[in-house]
C-alpha cells in the first residue's frame, strides 16, 4: 500500500497523464468524425484547443463552478464555529493550510471538497450535516474531505470530469451532424468508408459511456482512500462510522446536487431507492462504493 506522500505524488502524475491521454483521445475521435463527415483537418486543431481550454478551466476554476452550481455561501466563523474549529484542528494534524469553508443551506446532511491543491481548496458542508452530527462525527467527515484535498483527489476528479464532458459533447455533435447530413468525399464511397463510418458510430455511442465508467471507478476508489485518511487524522474510526450510518439513514435527497457533482459528496446525495442492494453490473454506475463495504473496512481498523 502506498503511504500518504507516495499517494500524493501518484495523484499529481495521474492528473497530467489523464490530461495528455484525453487530449490524444479527443484528437483521434475528432479525426475519425471528420473523415466521416468530410470536414478538414482544421477541426482537429479546434478540438485540441477546446480540450486544452477545458482542462485549464477545470484546473483553475473548477471549485468556483461547483460552488456556484451548488448555491453555497461562505461560512462565518462566529455562526459556524464548530465547523471552523474542527477543520482548523484537523488541518494542523494534516499539515495543510486551512481551506475556504462554505455552507449549503439544505437540511440533507452531506459534504464535499474541491480545489486544485491544498492552497486553493474548499470544503463545503450542508446545514443539515452541521446540525445533525456530533463533534466527533463531524471530525470524521471533515477528516475524509481534507484527505481528498491532501491527496490531490480533488484535482484529479475535476480534470477527469471536464474531459469526459468534452468527449460527451463531441459525440453528441457528431450524431447531430449525421442527422442533418454531413459532406462526404466522393473517393470514400467504397468499403473503407463504410468501415470508418461504422467505427465512428460505435465510438460516438461508447466513448461517453466508457469515460463515465472510468470516472466512477476512480471516484469509488478515492472514497476508500479518503476513509482511511480520515482515520489517520482523527485516530478514531467510530466517528466516521457513526457519521456514515447517520447520513445514509437520512433519506432526504440533497436538492443542490446534480449528476455532475454527485461523485464529490461523501455519500451519494440522491439516496434513491435500491442503492443498498444492487447487482454487480449496476454497481459499475454508482458514484460511491457500497456503504456496507466502507463501514466493514473502517471497523477492521
Amino acid at each position: 500500500m502506498l503511504n500518504v506522500y507516495e499517494q500524493i505524488d501518484s495523484n499529481k502524475r495521474k492528473s497530467w497523464i489523464i490530461m495528455v491521454l484525453f487530449t490524444v483521445f479527443i484528437t483521434a475521435v475528432v479525426y475519425l468524425f471528420s473523415r466521416v463527415l468530410g470536414f478538414g483537418s482544421g477541426y482537429i486543431g479546434l478540438a485540441l484547443i477546446l480540450s486544452g481550454l477545458g482542462s485549464l478551466a477545470s484546473y483553475y476554476y473548477g471549485d468556483q463552478m461547483i460552488l456556484a452550481i451548488s448555491g453555497a455561501r461562505p461560512a462565518n466563523r462566529k455562526r459556524d464555529f464548530q465547523f471552523y474549529t474542527v477543520t482548523e484542528n484537523l488541518c494542523l494534524a494534516a499539515q495543510i493550510p486551512l481551506p475556504k469553508l462554505y455552507i449549503i443551506e439544505d437540511t440533507a446532511p452531506n459534504a464535499f471538497a474541491a480545489g486544485r491543491d491544498p492552497k486553493h481548496a474548499v470544503v463545503c458542508a450542508t446545514t443539515g450535516l452541521l446540525e445533525k452530527l456530533t463533534r466527533t462525527e463531524l471530525e470524521g467527515v471533515v477528516g475524509h474531505e481534507l484527505t481528498h484535498v491532501r491527496n490531490y483527489d480533488t484535482r484529479l476528479m475535476a480534470v477527469v470530469a471536464i474531459l469526459i464532458g468534452i468527449v460527451a459533447l463531441l459525440s453528441d455533435w457528431f450524431m447531430r451532424s449525421l442527422w442533418w447530413g454531413g459532406r462526404e468525399e466522393k473517393e470514400e464511397r467504397g468499403g473503407m468508408r463504410g468501415i470508418i463510418f461504422v467505427i465512428a458510430i460505435i465510438a460516438a455511442i461508447l466513448s461517453p459511456l466508457i469515460g463515465q465508467l472510468i470516472q466512477l471507478a476512480i471516484s469509488r476508489r478515492r472514497e476508500y482512500l479518503a476513509d482511511a485518511g480520515s482515520v489517520m487524522l482523527t485516530r478514531q474510526p467510530s466517528g466516521l462510522i457513526s457519521a456514515l450510518e447517520k447520513i445514509s439513514k437520512d433519506k432526504e435527497p440533497l436538492e443542490a446536487a446534480n449528476k455532475a457533482t454527485a461523485h464529490l459528496y461523501i455519500i451519494n446525495p440522491f439516496k434513491g431507492k435500491g442503492h443498498e442492494f444492487v447487482s454487480w453490473f449496476s454497481q459499475l454506475f454508482e458514484t460511491h462504493p457500497p456503504l456496507e463495504d466502507r463501514i466493514k473496512i473502517l471497523k477492521a481498523m
